[in-house]
């Protein structure tokens, strides 16, 4: 895989050294639900992990494998774990991402500690979703409040979980701190990195030990694909405290696979792969997989731009008396910029959010005014986008749980694209100039 390569490298070369059967260098698309067995015997096999191989395209796909291999090198993940499957797990979407890890590592009358600066979806998700499957959510609202972080920890805890840059609040989560206490109580971090992509950030090499990714974000960078990612940092001991029957237990629905004891470090996605993606389904097709290695090739040069054009918005944004304050790391002003600084230094993201003098009715104004940004609930596509989070991604939360989450009735979200700057901030003025005349 090249692990010893620089990222750029890796980016275009991981996890592909050409088709072995007919030379293609650039990946296929395997378009085919199954795959032939040489015989009953081979088939056996596979199933039993006697033997690698493919299957059935949901469980895995040499389109899929090739694009999780790229996603686990740049992550900073191992490049397989046992029985030699990759590291990563890919998915139909970021949201399918965080349910698959979820149920992996949780059961009924399990417990997670969460913050409370999330995505609207995965704030839904934590907070009405999973209890309904008994399994309890506690969010901490000082994410950088340690001790709150270890209040809330109960026996039952199997999880604590952030983003490594909140969306949209903009705050830069404590992944050395939260990791290290996840360490010593024996819990893993989970952590969101869909705002920064591996290019600025790589959790695993800070504290965390699972990542999740929306690849549909800045990943694919167009717009063009719902895809997600979960990897496995390998780098979590599920035997150590007890916590974790459901790893040091014999799975009956799996051979009675033991998959602490068979696997070792690496076994959760493993689990992942061959018990929840199987059951649930939700992988994400060939095609997609394909797109998205498209676009990976290219994510250090677009995320370079993304952080400048992102940078100078920001600074234009401070400047305006319309603006009551800006949401950006990448600000001297903001709380969370030294954190930047040292687990970010390639730069903040590319979403800055603002809070709009005037409350909701300015902020709506100025998103509908905005002809170069498209209104849209999305994130990292090459294009400037716009949205007003209250009325939209977390509009089905209450007054008090949008503050939690760092939205505010006059706040404007913004996924900065690669276009000339100029014509980035020409369209915000035109924004500002509506807001005013509403």
């Amino acid at each position: 895989m090249g692990n010893e390569w620089g990222f750029e490298t890796k980016q275009i070369h991981a996890g592909w050294e050409g088709d072995p059967e007919t030379g293609a260098r650039v990946v296929p698309i395997y378009q085919t639900t199954a795959f032939n067995f040489r015989d009953s015997a081979h088939g056996a096999a596979l199933f039993a992990l006697e033997e690698l191989g493919n299957i059935y395209t949901r469980i895995m796909n040499p389109t899929q494998q090739a694009f999780e291999l790229r996603i686990a090198a740049l992550e900073g993940a191992p490049e397989s774990v046992p029985p030699g499957l990759p590291a990563a797990l890919a998915v139909g979407s970021g949201q399918q991402a965080e349910t698959v890890t979820m149920l992996t590592l949780c059961e009924a009358g399990d417990h997670v500690v969460a913050s409370s600066s999330l995505y609207g979806g995965t704030y839904n998700l934590f907070h009405y979703t999973l209890p309904k499957l008994g399994i309890s959510v506690d969010f901490v609202e000082d994410i950088d409040n340690i001790d709150e972080w270890e209040s809330k920890i109960t026996d039952n805890t199997k999880v604590l979980y952030g983003e490594t840059i909140g969306n949209p609040a903009n705050d830069v989560f404590p992944l050395r701190e939260v990791g290290a206490l996840g360490k010593a109580k024996g819990i893993p971090l989970v952590i969101d990195n869909t705002v920064a992509s591996p290019y600025l950030c790589n959790p695993l090499n800070e504290g965390a030990n699972i990542v999740v990714q929306s690849a549909t974000k800045f990943i694919g960078g167009h717009g063009n694909s719902m895809g997600g990612v979960i990897i496995d940092g390998a780098n979590f001991d599920f035997g150590a405290s007890g916590r974790f029957p459901n790893f040091t237990n014999p799975d009956p629905s799996y051979h009675g696979l033991n998959y602490w004891e068979m696997l070792g470090a690496g076994c959760f996605i493993v689990k992942a792969r061959l018990q929840f993606l199987r059951d649930l389904g939700g992988a994400v097709s060939p095609f997609n997989a394909f797109l998205f290695i498209q676009g990976v090739e290219t994510l250090s040069l677009r995320m370079d731009r993304h952080v400048a054009n992102a940078q100078a918005v920001a600074e234009f944004l401070e400047g305006r008396e319309e603006v009551e304050s800006v949401q950006y790391a990448g600000l001297a002003s903001s709380p969370w910029h030294d954190r930047a600084k040292e687990l970010l230094p390639r730069g903040p993201g590319s979403v800055p959010a603002f809070v709009m003098k005037g409350g909701a009715a300015a902020g709506q104004a100025f998103a509908d005014a905005l002809t170069l940004h498209s209104n849209l609930a999305n994130i990292g596509d090459v294009r400037s986008l716009v949205i007003h989070p209250a009325s939209t991604t977390h509009a089905q939360l209450t007054p008090e749980e949008q503050a939690t989450t760092g939205v505010h009735p006059g706040l404007v979200r913004l996924s900065v694209g690669i276009e000339s700057i100029e014509d980035i901030i020409a369209d915000l003025e035109q924004g500002f100039r509506a807001a005013k005349e509403a």
